[in-house]
């Protein structure tokens, strides 16, 4: 019998619906890799590499966004340091290409 939910260490759910034949797909992909499909989907999901793709509306509104926290982190915020200041100070210079 499974333990209790709050007792696992892995205790949030995901969910998301597919087609018959993208979840014979998907249960075929499974077995070939010899996984458990926890494991196989979180290996998916988190394995990926993330890209933004977004309109000049999204992108313009992201640049107002880091810009605000470029400017935390600049000022002494006790959240921020200079690692992430470079991190944004790089994200913005990307967005403006």
């Amino acid at each position: 019998m499974p333990c209790e939910r709050k007792a696992r260490f892995r205790h949030n759910t995901i969910a998301f619906w597919l087609s018959d034949e993208e979840k014979q797909i998907v249960e075929a992909r499974i077995k070939v890799a010899g996984t458990e499909k926890g494991q196989y989907y979180r290996a998916s999901i988190l394995g990926q590499r993330v890209e933004i793709v977004a309109g000049k509306y999204r992108s313009d509104r992201l640049a107002i966004f880091l810009e605000r926290l470029l400017d935390r982190a600049e000022g002494g915020d006790a959240y921020a340091d200079e690692e992430t200041a470079a991190i944004l100070r790089e994200l913005l210079e990307l967005l403006k290409r």
